[in-house]
């Protein structure tokens, strides 16, 4: 047998006992958030409208950290991802594309105006390239009131996506805004694509329903169909459960919804092999379990486009660096082999050229083989229990825009946040956290008078 025989042989021999596995790569953008307003002015409160008035001092072409994104900014960040990755497998896009700003100033047709042009440059850039894409609730309007319900916005969003979007995907969109496919069209796997915005705790119009749009009953057929032909399933959404890591207890689905999603993965977990979503405009993760040791999945969180502060109460400081990600996977398996996010630097690009750079390799930076849900448990028990890698992951929460430590209290608040999507475990964390960040604190003191005692005696 000749050798290149051999190499044949010994290849199919390593691929079937899984020990050659074969790499791709997706791109993973949220939260472009375009404003449109953006204009450089002697008057830093009118520099945008995203800013509420808030003053944008010193701000350059490629943004303001209390303004959302610039055509430049937006521009600069799909022509990075060209260069960094020009041939990804495909891109998730999990939406939020239009400024922080009143409704009134905005109106429907500027929100597709919006979403056209955001559609038009990730098509004219990667015209070959598939891209399973998420509706955010800022692609609406009124802004996070998306109807469990056919209506014009969906339905010319539908139209829009027509490249992306299989016929069978535009009827169940147009009706509800979610969508199934079989991810590139292969046997085996499968992309679920959620309207989470059906659950948001500021959406008025599905507070009082049971199941919005029958979502969560759609989806429960799906992941079971998905069970009995063997597939394997990524899970894509904007609003994502569990509570925010920046601002203690503060949910975005109501709890009702937030129990039922959870319940939903519990269920399925056998089959869906990770979750993307954004929302947050932070780099973080969220672990769903079936018991404190037994982790099922994984929710991976994508730091947003915009560098926008957010205003949400109670948040200090709350802006971050433009970010985009790319993920490596097994395209046997579906298996995140790892995470790698890409970031620009603000203030640095707007006083020089910008230059989108490596921010960090998830495997590299913590330590893991894989970012499997056994990996990303490991992540996050170095987190709880270690200074380093918590500071290390407090930076990159905010794209390396916040460089201050991460004291106790912030421990508790991403340590939990992270550990624990049901909001009752939730609650639980942070009350055992707490106690015990209140006991370690004690210790070096106890350990001082116990000391002053013995040696009194």
């Amino acid at each position: 047998m000749s050798a290149t025989k051999n190499l044949l042989l010994l290849s199919c021999l390593l691929l079937r006992c899984g020990v050659l596995a074969l790499s791709g790569n997706f791109w993973h953008i949220t939260d472009l958030h375009l404003d449109h307003t953006y204009e450089l002015t002697n008057k830093p409160e009118r520099v945008c409208a995203s800013s509420g008035q808030r003053p944008a001092a010193n701000a350059g072409n490629f943004g303001h950290y209390v303004c959302d994104s610039p055509w430049h900014l937006i521009n600069s960040s799909v022509y990075a991802m060209k260069d960094i990755l020009p041939d990804p497998d495909f891109i998730v896009w999990t939406g939020d594309d239009t400024p922080h700003m009143p409704n009134e100033d905005l109106g429907e047709n500027k929100v597709l105006e919006i979403i056209s042009n955001l559609t038009h440059i990730i098509n004219q850039v990667f015209p070959s390239t598939k891209v399973y894409s998420a509706l955010g609730n800022h692609d609406y309007h009124p802004k996070s009131q998306l109807p469990a319900a056919p209506n014009n916005i969906y339905s010319q969003i539908a139209e829009m996506w027509q490249d992306w979007l299989e016929p069978e995907s535009q009827v169940t969109f147009k009706k509800g805004g979610y969508y199934s496919e079989k991810l590139l069209n292969r046997t085996g796997f499968r992309m679920l694509v959620l309207n989470t915005n059906l659950y948001y705790d500021q959406n008025n119009l599905t507070q009082n329903m049971d199941d919005p749009a029958a979502q969560f009953s759609w989806a429960d057929q799906v992941l079971t169909e998905a069970a009995n032909n063997k597939e394997k399933v990524y899970i894509i959404g904007h609003v994502p459960p569990g509570c925010f890591e920046k601002k203690r207890s503060k949910l975005w689905f109501t709890k009702k919804f937030n129990k039922r999603y959870v319940e939903l993965i519990q269920k399925h977990h056998s089959v869906i092999i990770g979750q993307f979503f954004g929302h947050h405009h932070t780099d973080s993760f969220r672990m769903f379990y079936i018991s404190e040791d037994f982790p099922i999945s994984t929710m991976f969180l994508s730091p947003g486009v915009t560098p926008w502060k957010t205003t949400l109460p109670g948040v200090e400081d709350g802006a971050n660096n433009p970010g985009i990600r790319v993920f490596e996977y097994d395209t046997q398996t579906l298996l995140v082999k790892d995470v790698v996010t890409y970031y620009l630097n603000l203030t640095r690009a707007n006083k020089a050229e910008a230059r989108w750079e490596k921010e960090y390799r998830l495997t590299e930076s913590f330590r893991v083989p894989d970012a499997s849900p056994a990996s990303m448990h490991q992540v996050l028990h170095r987190m709880a229990n270690n200074r380093c890698y918590l500071q290390k992951y407090y930076e990159f929460n905010s794209v390396n825009y916040d460089l201050t430590e991460c004291d106790s209290d912030c421990r508790i608040d991403h340590v939990c946040a992270a550990r624990a999507v049901d909001f009752e475990r939730y609650e639980s964390c942070l009350a055992k956290e707490g106690a015990a960040s209140v006991y370690g604190g004690l210790l070096p003191v106890l350990s001082v008078a116990l000391s002053l005692v013995l040696a009194s005696w």
